[in-house]
Protein backbone atom coordinates (compact mmCIF):
# COMPACT_ATOMS: atom_id res chain seq x y z
CA UNK A 1 0.00 0.00 0.00
CA UNK A 2 1.54 3.55 -0.86
CA UNK A 3 0.51 6.99 -1.33
CA UNK A 4 0.44 8.31 -4.96
CA UNK A 5 1.49 11.85 -5.39
CA UNK A 6 -2.01 13.08 -6.21
CA UNK A 7 -3.16 11.47 -2.32
CA UNK A 8 -4.60 8.84 -3.70
CA UNK A 9 -3.90 5.47 -1.71
CA UNK A 10 -2.73 2.43 -4.49
CA UNK A 11 -2.72 -1.27 -3.07
CA UNK A 12 -0.63 -3.72 -4.59
CA UNK A 13 -2.33 -6.61 -5.04
CA UNK A 14 -1.15 -10.46 -3.98
CA UNK A 15 -2.10 -11.97 -6.93
CA UNK A 16 -3.67 -10.52 -10.49
CA UNK A 17 -7.05 -10.37 -10.93
CA UNK A 18 -8.62 -12.38 -14.06
CA UNK A 19 -8.02 -9.24 -16.03
CA UNK A 20 -5.01 -8.64 -14.91
CA UNK A 21 -4.78 -5.82 -12.74
CA UNK A 22 -2.24 -5.51 -10.44
CA UNK A 23 -3.10 -2.48 -8.07
CA UNK A 24 -5.87 -0.88 -6.70
CA UNK A 25 -6.58 3.21 -6.79
CA UNK A 26 -9.01 4.39 -4.14
CA UNK A 27 -9.52 8.48 -2.99
CA UNK A 28 -8.56 9.03 0.49
CA UNK A 29 -12.52 8.46 1.14
CA UNK A 30 -12.95 5.50 -0.86
CA UNK A 31 -9.83 3.96 0.98
CA UNK A 32 -11.74 4.85 4.41
CA UNK A 33 -15.19 3.80 3.36
CA UNK A 34 -13.57 0.34 2.54
CA UNK A 35 -11.88 0.26 5.43
CA UNK A 36 -13.94 1.05 7.73
CA UNK A 37 -16.50 -1.72 6.53
CA UNK A 38 -14.08 -3.92 7.59
CA UNK A 39 -14.63 -3.03 11.64
CA UNK A 40 -16.87 -5.09 12.97
CA UNK A 41 -20.31 -3.51 14.57
CA UNK A 42 -20.08 -3.40 18.41
CA UNK A 43 -22.09 -6.27 19.67
CA UNK A 44 -23.10 -4.58 23.59
CA UNK A 45 -24.29 -1.02 24.41
CA UNK A 46 -20.88 0.42 24.93
CA UNK A 47 -22.28 4.29 26.44
CA UNK A 48 -21.68 3.65 30.02
CA UNK A 49 -23.76 6.42 32.26
CA UNK A 50 -21.70 7.89 35.66
CA UNK A 51 -23.03 10.46 38.37
CA UNK A 52 -27.05 11.34 38.08
CA UNK A 53 -27.64 9.00 35.11
CA UNK A 54 -25.89 5.90 36.85
CA UNK A 55 -28.83 3.10 37.14
CA UNK A 56 -26.31 1.18 39.68
CA UNK A 57 -23.28 -1.39 39.69
CA UNK A 58 -20.45 1.08 39.69
CA UNK A 59 -21.02 4.36 40.55
CA UNK A 60 -24.40 3.65 42.79
CA UNK A 61 -27.52 4.67 41.89
CA UNK A 62 -27.78 8.67 42.92
CA UNK A 63 -30.09 9.89 45.21
CA UNK A 64 -30.78 12.83 42.90
CA UNK A 65 -31.80 10.65 39.70
CA UNK A 66 -35.52 10.95 40.52
CA UNK A 67 -35.06 14.52 40.34
CA UNK A 68 -33.26 14.51 36.81
CA UNK A 69 -34.89 12.01 34.76
CA UNK A 70 -38.53 12.56 33.92
CA UNK A 71 -41.37 9.31 35.37
CA UNK A 72 -43.63 7.66 34.38
CA UNK A 73 -46.68 9.26 34.34
CA UNK A 74 -49.20 7.34 36.44
CA UNK A 75 -52.53 6.80 35.01
CA UNK A 76 -55.64 5.11 35.95
CA UNK A 77 -57.60 3.46 33.42
CA UNK A 78 -61.55 4.38 33.54
CA UNK A 79 -62.67 1.29 32.85
CA UNK A 80 -60.29 -1.19 34.51
CA UNK A 81 -60.83 -4.68 32.85
CA UNK A 82 -62.36 -6.77 35.74
CA UNK A 83 -59.99 -9.74 37.43
CA UNK A 84 -60.04 -13.22 35.13
CA UNK A 85 -60.33 -15.78 37.65
CA UNK A 86 -60.47 -19.67 36.72
CA UNK A 87 -64.06 -21.95 37.31
CA UNK A 88 -64.13 -23.43 41.00
CA UNK A 89 -64.76 -27.12 40.88
CA UNK A 90 -68.68 -26.89 41.54
CA UNK A 91 -68.84 -24.23 38.68
CA UNK A 92 -67.04 -27.18 36.28
CA UNK A 93 -69.29 -29.80 37.62
CA UNK A 94 -72.37 -27.33 37.04
CA UNK A 95 -71.22 -26.60 33.42
CA UNK A 96 -69.84 -30.42 32.13
CA UNK A 97 -72.20 -32.72 34.20
CA UNK A 98 -75.08 -30.19 35.05
CA UNK A 99 -75.05 -31.30 38.76
CA UNK A 100 -75.15 -28.39 41.09
CA UNK A 101 -73.52 -29.13 44.26
CA UNK A 102 -72.77 -25.87 45.20
CA UNK A 103 -75.15 -25.60 48.40
CA UNK A 104 -75.56 -28.50 51.44
CA UNK A 105 -78.42 -30.25 50.40
CA UNK A 106 -78.94 -30.65 54.37
CA UNK A 107 -78.18 -26.80 55.65
CA UNK A 108 -78.08 -25.12 52.60
CA UNK A 109 -74.48 -23.74 53.40
CA UNK A 110 -71.54 -23.59 50.53
CA UNK A 111 -70.06 -27.22 50.08
CA UNK A 112 -65.81 -26.73 50.52
CA UNK A 113 -63.50 -29.71 49.46
CA UNK A 114 -62.07 -30.71 52.66
CA UNK A 115 -60.10 -33.58 51.51
CA UNK A 116 -58.85 -35.15 48.13
CA UNK A 117 -58.84 -38.82 48.05
CA UNK A 118 -56.69 -40.83 44.90
CA UNK A 119 -55.94 -43.80 46.65
CA UNK A 120 -58.32 -46.50 44.77
CA UNK A 121 -57.97 -49.08 47.78
CA UNK A 122 -59.59 -46.01 49.79
CA UNK A 123 -61.56 -45.02 47.44
CA UNK A 124 -62.90 -49.03 47.63
CA UNK A 125 -63.03 -49.05 51.08
CA UNK A 126 -65.31 -45.65 51.70
CA UNK A 127 -67.86 -47.39 48.79
CA UNK A 128 -67.92 -50.69 50.49
CA UNK A 129 -68.85 -48.82 53.38
CA UNK A 130 -71.26 -46.69 52.60
CA UNK A 131 -72.62 -49.73 50.26
CA UNK A 132 -72.19 -47.77 46.67
CA UNK A 133 -69.85 -50.30 45.61
CA UNK A 134 -68.78 -50.42 41.73
CA UNK A 135 -69.51 -53.92 40.01
CA UNK A 136 -67.18 -56.53 39.22
CA UNK A 137 -66.90 -54.99 35.40
CA UNK A 138 -67.22 -51.35 35.12
CA UNK A 139 -66.78 -50.80 31.89
CA UNK A 140 -69.93 -52.75 30.85
CA UNK A 141 -72.31 -50.55 31.92
CA UNK A 142 -75.11 -48.40 30.48
CA UNK A 143 -75.15 -44.67 30.41
CA UNK A 144 -77.35 -42.68 32.85
CA UNK A 145 -80.90 -43.05 31.53
CA UNK A 146 -81.30 -39.06 32.35
CA UNK A 147 -78.25 -38.22 29.63
CA UNK A 148 -80.28 -39.19 27.09
CA UNK A 149 -83.91 -39.07 25.44
CA UNK A 150 -83.52 -42.22 23.66
CA UNK A 151 -83.13 -45.57 25.84
CA UNK A 152 -79.72 -47.27 24.77
CA UNK A 153 -77.75 -50.44 26.10
CA UNK A 154 -73.94 -51.31 25.84
CA UNK A 155 -73.13 -54.83 25.57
Amino acid sequence: MSLANNGNVVIALKTPYDDGTTHVVLSPMEFMGRLAALVPRPRVNLTRFHGVFSRGGLPPNSKLRKDVVPQKPVEEPENPKPKAYSMTWAQRLKRVFSIAIGKCEKCGGPVRIIASIEDPDVIQKILKHLGLEQPDDPHNRSPPVDLTDQQTTLF
